[in-house]
């Protein structure tokens, strides 16, 4: 039996103890990482004795620390956390550019994992080069995990969810100059798929939550183990429980909608059919507005799918009812989800929406269009309403959609009995889904089974 091993996580960005310690800004994405950090270095029974974490940094970070000159630089370096050190390792990466594959990050982290010298590597996520790096450089497969998060693979069929093809081929100015019209998104996903196969390919364990991704995964390598596994999400979002008193009347909230991806051109063309019957209706998107159009600079920035949405808005006279939130903190994403009345996904594909299963744990009505991994969460009927959204086999129109994601609200709404027993359920559901203890404890007994089997 192995004992005192060393394990790194590989991880898509710097986390804010690494970032606190070096007394950088960090992003509030993937917060749920930083809590299972937490978990583990608390848990003396876990036989973990070193934890080391790997993140890319920019070049202006290492030439800050004075490492640019050389090729295989690493900003490396140690912190204490509950009582106990932490090893950190940055590299550079160009993360703007996730579809570019550069063989120099392969000699980057083969230096990484020699200095690091780890029992075994997790991967937290497919989505970035370095995972594919990372298989390829450390090369022990019954030694690497991936968790499963998004699958680009699939983003790149669904990414035009249902456009019209004027809208699809079209470009801005902005488009132009950064080479990233929709069709462009669309075959950058199209690549960081490519990578991502072979990434799943080059290792023995698999971590997922859904058995859409159990599906896909297990299609691309068969050899693998696939382990289920759910997430712990943000403490914030553990505390507290929405009350439909303190809601505001006819509040819409999604969590994105700043590519296609996500869908807010369905829930514009779904309005005009909510609001003939919930003339108070509004809908509050997060993130940064694609349609801001109040200077030239503005507007020089539009994207092509940044030009859709306004004439949509325009059009149906929705200047009114739609709201961009911008960046939110976790609190500020708890308040919004507190005062809505319904929380919408109608993203054209997911896997297991974080933003779900928050809305889920506080208890709130829950619309959600039935792809990809959605319905491993969330139960039509019971915890919520399902709606029959993009599909690549059958694909209904964008009116079709629109229309059912309409009436799924209109249904929601219309029933305030239901409505409670769904709260009700999709809250109890949440709390087994996103059971901190039981999945930190899952992902020990992956540890050890791994660490414990005969190496090949």
């Amino acid at each position: 039996m192995v004992m005192n091993m060393k394990i790194l996580w590989l991880c898509n960005m710097m986390l804010p103890v690494v970032g606190m310690h070096l007394g950088l800004e960090t992003s509030p994405k993937e917060g749920w990482l930083s809590g299972l950090l937490n978990q583990v270095l608390a848990d003396d029974q876990n036989r973990i004795e070193h934890l080391a974490l790997a993140f890319p940094v920019s070049k202006g970070l290492l030439a800050a620390e004075g490492l640019s000159k050389e090729e295989t630089s690493i900003l490396q370096g140690s912190l204490e956390c509950q009582g106990k050190q932490v090893e950190y390792y940055g590299f550079y990466e160009d993360t703007a550019r996730p579809e570019v594959y550069d063989e120099a990050l392969e000699e980057i982290l083969q230096e990484l994992l020699d200095r690091c010298a780890p029992d075994m590597v997790h991967i937290f996520g497919t989505e970035y080069p370095h995972t594919l790096a990372m298989t390829r450089a450390y090369n022990r497969p019954e030694r690497t995990l991936i968790g499963v998060q998004g699958l680009c693979s699939l983003c790149a069929d669904a990414y035009a969810a249902s456009l019209p093809e004027g809208v699809i081929v079209s470009k801005t100015f902005r488009d132009v100059l950064k080479q990233d019209s929709i069709l462009q998104q669309q075959e950058k996903f199209a690549k960081r798929g490519d990578h991502e196969r072979e990434a799943v390919k080059n290792v023995g364990h698999i971590t997922g939550r859904t058995q859409w991704d159990a599906y896909w995964t297990g299609k691309w390598n068969p050899k693998a183990t696939y382990h289920k596994m759910n997430e712990t999400l943000r403490d914030d979002f553990y505390t507290e429980r929405w009350d439909m008193q303190k809601a505001q009347p006819g509040a819409i909230f999604l969590s994105q909608g700043d590519y296609p991806l996500k869908g807010l051109h369905y829930m514009l063309l779904a309005m005009p059919e909510i609001l003939a019957r919930y003339p108070e209706a509004k809908v509050y998107v997060a993130g940064n507005s694609l349609v801001k159009s109040d200077t030239l600079k503005d507007r020089m920035k539009i994207s092509g799918y940044g030009k859709y949405l306004k004439k949509l808005i325009r059009q149906m006279k929705l200047q009114e009812k739609v709201v961009f939130l911008g960046r939110l903190s976790a609190q500020q994403m708890k308040e919004q989800y507190l005062r809505s009345s319904a929380y919408v996904c109608c993203s054209s594909v997911e896997n297991s929406p974080n933003s779900l299963g928050e809305a889920m744990l506080l208890g709130m009505p829950c619309v959600a269009a039935d792809v990809g991994g959605i319905s491993s969460l969330m139960v039509d009927g019971v915890d919520g309403i399902l709606y029959q959204g993009f599909c690549t086999d059958q694909p209904l129109s964008l009116e079709q959609i629109a229309g059912n994601l309409a009436k799924a609200i209109l249904r929601l709404w219309g029933d305030s009995a239901a409505l409670v027993g769904y709260c009700e359920n999709a809250r109890n559901h949440a709390k087994i889904t996103h059971d901190g203890k039981a999945n930190f404890e899952k992902l020990m007994e992956i540890y050890r089974a791994m660490l414990d089997a005969p190496q090949q």
